[in-house]
């Protein structure tokens, strides 16, 4: 049974979760996307992309306000988009699994294969979003009951609610016994890949406010001040999160999930992506209790009492987003689809404990 899993570029969530779930479904997975071939992935698992980025600017991108990216024109798509359906025509997958593209879905289903989307927050109610879950067999949310938005788009029919996944759920123990201290003496800058506003004058800043503190940064922001440790865009994250007393981080999927993971106290700083997907995430996890939320980085005076505030949440609180399950889930529900099954939805239908304390089965 061949699955086939595209992966797109934006970001590291999209790859993380695509290994996290290779893992538990095995080598019948095949990869496809223009990232370059992850290390850990054979190379019969992965199939090489084309870009779809043409040189100028794009002619009609969105055909008209059906599709999201389809401009006229370019060779690197028309490329893509054909080296995807020779695939699928050589390898006959039993299933595509689409995280995330909206064309990629379109184009599997055309193909006469069954698709599985993941879900991605924001509101996504428009008509490319609407075809993409309207042909798909199931939709897959990386999050729980507890922080779920009923009306963001992906049809309540098809969703499976999995939880988050981080590339650490399969690493154990990723839960540090200790609590989060009451006067924090750490803090861990956690900036993902897609893309921000933020600068690092701002954390020397908060760092002089906070004398007794180690500020620590990871990730795709750079800060060269000796106030402020840069661990760079390669450290160990896992590593750094479980020293750490508070993290202050981006609201992409992956680094919540990591964070969640490691049950850490968060404060959010959500960037601006398409749909509002990092404002609508930290909104939908501060109504649930698990972080805080900030529209913008704030005065350096104003860090001591955050940190405080931050450190005092309860962190079992994140069994309410995060119980490690999340990849079995996924799993589960795309092996329902490759044998022409529903998938289990329990999961969509068990809110999942709020409260501190272990996260019931979804």
């Amino acid at each position: 049974m061949t699955v086939g899993w595209y992966v797109h570029h934006h970001g590291a969530g999209h790859l993380h979760r695509f290994l996290a779930v290779r893992e538990l479904l095995g080598p019948e997975v095949v990869g496809l996307g223009s990232l370059a071939r992850p290390a850990s992935v054979p190379e019969d698992g992965w199939v090489q992309l084309p870009g779809d980025v043409p040189d100028g600017e794009p002619d009609d991108p969105t055909a008209g306000g059906t599709l999201h990216w389809a401009p006229r024109r370019v060779a690197g798509l028309r490329a893509r988009t054909a080296r995807i359906a020779a695939w699928v025509a050589e390898h006959d997958p039993a299933v595509l699994v689409v995280d995330v593209s909206v064309e990629v879905a379109l184009l599997g289903r055309l193909l006469s294969v069954p698709t599985v989307v993941v879900a991605q927050r924001g509101r996504r109610t428009d008509r490319p979003h609407a075809a993409a879950y309207a042909g798909a067999s199931a939709v897959l949310a990386p999050w729980t009951a507890a922080t779920h938005a009923p009306g963001d788009g992906p049809p309540e029919d098809r969703l499976v609610l999995c939880g988050a996944v981080s590339r650490f759920d399969r690493l154990s123990p990723d839960r540090p016994e200790r609590a989060p201290a009451a006067d924090p003496r750490r803090v861990l800058v956690l900036v993902g890949a897609g893309g921000h506003d933020l600068h690092a004058q701002d954390v020397v800043a908060a760092a002089a406010a906070t004398p007794g503190v180690v500020w620590e940064v990871a990730g795709a922001l750079r800060v060269p001040d000796g106030r402020v440790t840069d661990r760079g865009p390669d450290a160990d994250v896992r590593a750094l999160l479980h020293a750490t007393d508070v993290v202050v981080g981006t609201a992409g999927g992956n680094v919540v999930a990591e964070v969640a993971a490691a049950r850490r106290p968060l404060i959010l700083l959500p960037q601006a992506r398409p749909f509002g997907e990092q404002r609508r995430q930290a909104s939908l996890l501060q109504s649930a209790g698990l972080a805080a939320t900030l529209a913008a980085w704030p005065a350096p005076e104003a860090w001591p009492e955050l940190l405080r505030d931050a450190a005092a949440r309860p962190v079992g609180r994140w069994s309410a987003h995060h119980d490690g399950r999340g990849a079995e889930r996924m799993a589960t529900a795309v092996r329902a689809v490759a044998r022409g099954e529903d998938p289990p939805r329990a999961a969509a239908t068990t809110s999942l404990a709020r409260a501190e304390g272990p996260a019931r089965c979804a």
